[in-house]
């Protein structure tokens, strides 16, 4: 009887060992999974994170680059995973516009995944190549009103921050122009400086550089103030196109289903790295600002989320851009 006793005894503490045990959280390596190449906007401020929050978490975060369909093929994979917490997204707007954009999506955005926080936000600039026969942002409108469709707008593809800024320029300027998409950023770039495009709309990160080096034409912001990088370029509102705006969120998001305590200790990592004055500090130098304590948080994620696919259906139903 004294044996079977501490025979069940020892199953017993076994058994709660290894309850435990997989309780703990994390006891491996995380993957966060970016919808785009290594080097882009949205890869810097993943890997950025992923290092700060790899320390507060005490486990190791790797970034996989998934790239296609406008960062639906990864955020599929994301949404289809086991829901503990190992297999993470990192998404920007393109997020919000993917239910408007294509028709065939084999998850529910609203359902599918489970919100950790937003991460960090950046203005967009609206330039142009660097002959192109416009001085300020109003005439700038007057030309490509004037032209419609002999305009060339450059983009990083359907879903990107840039493809998106122009299709709400154009649609609140209600005129019509040539969208010329790009594999990525840096073509779409290079193509502008080499006056192969006439214009483009794209992420600080992205644009500073050849602004102050005089390589495109700056016409505005589209922050509701003007950035601290580029004191002489006003915000678009400023310059004429009243009330419009946008910027390049990012958040980062677990499959549907997974663990509240899961998603509460990343949501505390990211806030506690946000924190970090070295992060804030390398965001600043991509002009992007780090979310607040109180936007690295499941609800305002959420929130913020379901606010912008209202945003954009509208706006992109009326551009007529669709994907299958």
């Amino acid at each position: 009887m004294r044996l079977t006793a501490r025979l069940a005894a020892a199953a017993l503490a076994a058994g709660v060992g290894a309850a435990h045990a997989q309780e703990a959280y994390p006891s491996r390596t995380i993957t966060l999974v970016v919808p785009f190449s290594a080097g882009g906007a949205t890869d810097t401020v993943a890997r950025i994170t992923a290092e700060n929050m790899s320390k507060a978490l005490g486990s190791q975060i790797v970034v996989e680059n998934v790239t296609g369909a406008g960062g639906t093929l990864a955020s599929a994979r994301v949404a289809k995973s086991d829901p503990d917490g190992y297999t993470l997204l990192i998404h920007h707007i393109g997020i919000s516009t993917a239910p408007a954009l294509y028709r065939k999506l084999s998850f529910d955005t609203k359902t599918a995944f489970a919100p950790i926080g937003l991460v960090s936000d950046a203005p967009m600039t609206i330039i142009a190549r660097p002959d192109f026969p416009a001085d300020t942002l109003e005439q700038l409108v007057a030309k490509v009103k004037a032209n419609g469709t002999k305009i060339t707008y450059g983009n990083a593809g359907l879903g990107a921050a840039s493809h998106l800024c122009g299709t709400l320029l154009f649609s609140t300027i209600g005129t019509q122009v040539t969208p010329v998409p790009y594999k990525g950023n840096g073509p779409v770039m290079t193509d502008l400086i080499g006056k192969q495009i006439d214009m483009t709309c794209d992420q600080t990160t992205n644009t500073t550089g050849p602004i102050q080096g005089k390589q495109v034409k700056a016409y505005a912001v589209t922050a509701l103030k003007r950035v601290e990088q580029l004191p002489e370029l006003p915000t678009a509102d400023e310059a004429g196109i009243k009330g419009f705006q946008m910027s390049a969120w990012h958040g980062i998001y677990a499959p549907a289903g997974t663990p509240d305590a899961v998603v509460k200790r990343l949501s505390e990592a990211l806030q506690t790295a946000l924190a970090e004055p070295a992060l804030q500090e390398r965001f600043g130098k991509i002009i992007t600002t780090a979310a607040s304590k109180q936007d690295a948080t499941p609800e305002a994620l959420k929130a913020k989320l379901l606010s912008e696919i209202d945003r954009w259906d509208p706006v992109i139903k009326a551009a007529g851009q669709f994907a299958d």
